[in-house]
Formats: structure tokens, sequence, C-alpha cells
């Protein structure tokens, strides 16, 4: 039985993607334009010019990356399809270098197939500038339809494993000592899944062993078929499944996982969720979780110290926008973008409703929905935000973002763009926002990360060439994945730092440090798991405004069961490895 036309407005089915039958195929409606021709710009956002050339310069091809990711066909208009496919920066020999994972889908879900010959793919970073595809991923392949990457070291053994979510059976693939990875998925235990999207392994009970968080999407059928107004064959929005609740994987310590889920309370809500973030929101020392969700409001859920969470989302002012109203929440992150000691959040939204900042306005007091105060309000509103990254471009002590686009739904094609049919109707470009100070964005137009449109999800961030800046990595459907190498102009100095607990073997996530330079101080979270679909450089890199960069430096760090200890800083430009246990307790 066909459904009833769908309505177009995303307060009524979230994000939907028209992809009805059109006599004009991409190249007939606009093709890219030659060297010589300038590419149209949109006409959705004020940008400003760029006045000191090329910030994030594309090095793709230079690198060696040629991944190409493969969304399969797209006949069915299934909604898996429009999800994307995830990414991950993770230094899986332990050489000092940020690799690169990549994922494709590439399977039909209607009929449950395997990968038929889309295979993941795992770049080596030699140091040089190059990256080098291992042969048959070192064994790190997919078998279901392929969502997102997760990197955490589940058996503390010093090499970082891999989780990857998926329509269909979750996987867990093991580190072995950096020559290889082995899915052992079957001797781990409960690892539930059906339509899984972002994941996040934290340390929500303070064991000392890394457990994972599971954002679940909806009860997916393959074989539901949607239709716009123009009765055309659809992807079918989030509200025309039921939603689901996430899963809560607690890691025994002996290699295997259980699913908590419902004794930790997770089943007490239902959404289409999508990002995740793990911060301590509430200063208590112990992780929580910020969801957010697809067409449903946000959750936020708080840690109660006995294996328990309750959904305060509401209470603290982040399940709705100042409007009352939920979003289409896809990417997400916490930093402290005003630089006053306290997590902000950041949400990327779909067209007609903004990517949505929320002030942190205090210990215990919650947030406030800032954008309009911080620019980030209209120039997103015409654009479809998923995946968004913090990065401090030009190392002047500000957060800045990234953001990248892609339509859900058909729009004009725009060249320049590089995807296959339908894809083209999708394709948006890609933004940066530079903060001027105290969380004030302004936009910033970018010959290389702006020029093409494309169908983009995931946006991974590391200092991938060790230069002591962010490197941004950009994964798109139906098309290359791109690697943008910070070039933009220094203002600062800059400090990596490594934050490892010996006794663990691995970094020490969750763990809550504050950089204090003379009277300026930033704060940062050892974290691999923000943005959308994608797993980050967990080394903490700091800019400091040469002003601030001359009297002596420290850092605090609050471990994650509890210890405070200060460590001297002995100067900058240079990265330094923090071990617990060797610092000045507090």
């Amino acid at each position: 039985m066909r459904l009833p036309h769908l309505s177009l407005t995303s307060r009524e089915i979230g994000w939907i993607a028209l992809l009805g039958c059109s006599a004009a195929s991409c190249g007939d409606k606009a093709p890219a334009p030659s060297p010589q021709a300038p590419a149209a710009e949109s006409p959705a956002a004020p940008l400003t010019a760029p006045s000191e050339g090329t910030w994030l310069t594309e090095v793709t091809d230079a690198s060696g990356l040629t991944f190409r990711h493969v969304a399969g066909p797209t006949e069915q208009r299934c909604t898996t399809q429009m999800l994307g496919s995830g990414i991950a920066f993770l230094d899986y020999d332990n050489d000092g270098d940020q690799d690169l994972y990549l994922m494709h889908a590439g399977s039909d879900p209607t009929r449950g197939v395997d990968r038929e010959g889309a295979e993941n793919a795992l770049y080596r970073n030699e140091g040089n500038g190059q990256l080098t595809e291992q042969p048959g991923a070192l064994g790190l392949v997919g078998k279901s339809y392929g969502i997102a990457a997760a990197v955490g070291d589940v058996h503390n053994d010093g090499y970082p494993d891999v989780f990857l979510t998926n329509f269909g059976p979750n996987q867990l693939f093991a580190n072995r000592k950096g020559e290889r990875f082995e899915d052992v998925s079957r001797d781990s235990g409960d690892l539930p899944g059906r339509f899984s999207a972002s994941a996040a392994f934290l340390d929500y009970d303070r064991d000392g062993h890394l457990d994972l968080y599971v954002i679940q999407y909806v009860y997916f059928k393959p074989s539901q078929r949607c239709f716009d107004q123009a009765d055309r064959l659809d992807f079918c929005g989030p509200t025309t499944f039921d939603p689901e609740s996430d899963i809560l994987l607690h890691n025994l310590g002996d290699g295997t996982f259980e699913d908590v889920s419902e004794a930790a309370g997770l089943n007490s809500a239902a959404a289409a969720g999508l990002g995740v973030v793990v911060r301590d929101f509430n200063d208590d020392g112990w992780p929580d979780v910020f969801v957010a969700n697809d067409t449903y409001e946000n959750h936020l859920w708080i840690n109660q110290q006995d294996g328990t969470f309750v959904d305060d989302a509401v209470v603290l002012g982040v399940a709705f926008n100042m409007h009352g109203q939920h979003e289409a929440g896809m990417g997400v992150l916490s930093e402290d973008f005003d630089n006053d000691g306290l997590y902000d959040l950041f949400m990327t939204h779909l067209t007609r409703e903004t990517n949505t900042f929320y002030r942190n306005i205090g210990p215990g007091m919650g947030f406030a929905d800032a954008t309009g105060q911080s620019g980030l309000g209209t120039p997103s509103k015409t654009y479809t935000g998923f995946g968004t990254a913090p990065l401090d471009l030009e190392l002047d002590g500000d957060l800045d973002l990234v953001v990248v686009n892609g339509r859900v739904t058909r729009g004009e094609v725009e060249p320049p763009f590089d995807m296959p049919d339908p894809w083209c109707f999708y394709a948006e470009r890609n933004l940066v926002f530079v903060n001027a100070g105290g969380a004030q964005f302004e936009p910033r137009s970018e010959p290389d990360f702006g020029r093409l449109r494309e169908v983009s999800r995931a946006v991974a961030v590391a200092d991938w060439d060790n230069d002591g800046d962010t490197d941004v990595a950009v994964g798109n459907i139906d098309s290359r994945a791109r690697l943008y190498r910070n070039d933009s102009p220094r203002r600062g100095k800059w400090l990596r730092v490594v934050v490892r607990d010996p006794r663990l073997k691995r970094y020490a996530i969750g763990a809550k440090t504050k950089l204090t330079c003379g009277e300026r101080s930033w704060i940062r979270t050892v974290s691999r798991a923000y943005s959308y679909l994608t797993s980050n450089d967990p080394r903490l890199l700091f800019g400091v405004p040469d002003e601030a960069a001359g009297g002596k430096a420290s850092l605090e760090v609050e471990w994650p069961d509890g210890l405070v200890e200060t460590f001297d800083v002995p100067g900058f430009d240079r990265e330094i490895t923090v071990l617990r246990g060797e610092g000045k307790a507090r």
C-alpha cells in the first residue's frame, strides 16, 4: 500500500531527500566549469573574502588519498544511503602519526547483501606528507552497510581497536600490535544493533575499561516506500519509522561487553539519534552523554554515579531551541568557545533551521540558545549541516569551526561538483567560521575547502602532519574523500599534549585538562568522539596567542578517577606527554 503524500516541512517529517526521476541528468543540468571558468557561488550565505589566501589547502591528490565512497544502488531510495559513512583518524601502529580509515556503504540494504567489492580502506601515514593504502585494510573490513567508526583501546594493551556501526550487525576489531586487525565481534559478548549511527567510547563507571555508547536511529524497513508531492519515489524521513532507544555496552574487562541499556535507564526514551558527544556537563567528575536527535528532542544523559543515567536535556535547556522546537540534529560537539572555563554545545541542522549554539551559563545552571548572538545562525539557515569540528585555525587561542553540508531535499544543481546522478542535486559547499573572540563567529570564504559542492557528511580532525595545527578530512557520499592541510597564518604558539595513564597503557579518555599561561587559560577534554560518524585525534592541541606565551605555563589534569595533578609546561611549539602519577597532586 502506498503511503500518503509527505509534507516537505522539516517540522512534520524531518529530513526527506527528494530523489525523484528527472529528465535531466547532473551533467545535462549543470556541467562542471572548466579550470578557466569561475565557480558559481551560492547566494545562500554572506561570506567574507579570503584576505590571506588559502587557509585550508586541499592535499588529497598530493597525499596519495584515492578513496572514493560507494553508496550502493539508489533505485530504491533507501534512507540508509542519505546518512553517509564514517571516517576515523587513529595511530594504529603507534608510530606517532595519525593514520586514516574510511568506510563504504556499498551494499543494497533492500536485499541484505554484502559489500559487492566496496571495501573499507586504511591508509598508513608515512610521516612525510604521504598516505599509503594498506592491503585489505589489514583485516579492518566491514560486512554490513557501513555507517560509523569509533576508536578506543578496549583491551588496555596500548593499541587502538575499532568499533564499526552498521545497518546490520555492528562489529568490533581488535588491533593485533599494529600489524593486523581481527574481527572479534562473535567473541565480544552482546553487540546489539540494527540501524546504528555514531558511537562513543567512554568509561562511564570509572573502572578503567572503555565502555561503548551506541546511537540507534530508527526501526528501518527497507521494503517501505515513500513518495513526494509529485508522486515520485522518495527517501523516507525518520518519522516514517518507529524511533529506537540507544545502547550502552559495559566493558567487563576481559574483552567482552554486556548490554546494560535497560539497567542504565536508556530505554526510557526513544528517538532517531545521529550525533553523540561525551563530557562532564555538570562538573561532578563523571562522564555524561549528549545525543543530537533527528526531528526529536535531544537527550542529555546525566551520569548518576551508580550505573544509571537521567535525561536532563529539558531541565538544562538543550532539548529544544529558543523557540521550544525540536530540530533535525546531525553533528554535535562540545567545547569552550568563549574561553570562560565551561563547555558549550554546537549542533548542525536541516536547511530552514539554523545550526544551533548553546552557551553554558554556569555549573548546574544549564545552557542558553545563543545562536543569534554567535553569528552562526543566519549563514547556516540555507544549508543542511552534518559533520562539524572545532579547531584553532590560526593559533590565536579561540576555537574556530568547520561545518560540512549536503542537502537532504532536492535542489538546483550548482557547479562545480564531483559526484554522479542523482547526488549532484543535493550538493552544497562546506563552511568555515572564524571565532573573533568570545564565541563571536564570522564566516570565511575558503578557495579550497569551500570550492566544490558535494554531499558531505563526516568530518574528522587531527594534526595529520604533526606541524602543530589541526588538519581536516571530509567524507562525501558517492564521491572522493578529501584531505585539507591547515596553512592558516599563525598568530600564536602551539602545544600538543598526549595525556596517558601508564597503568592502562592508553590515552586517558575523559581526562579534563586546563592550560594556564599567566592570566589566560584554556580547557580541553581527551576525547575521540564528536562531529558525526567519526573518530578524531585524541591528542590535545592548544593555540596560545603570542602575548600570552611568554610567561610560566602549567597544565592541570583531572584524571577520570578523580585524581588532580599539575604539570609544568617547559615551552611551546612542541609536544609533551603527561603521565598519571608523575605530576604534582592536589
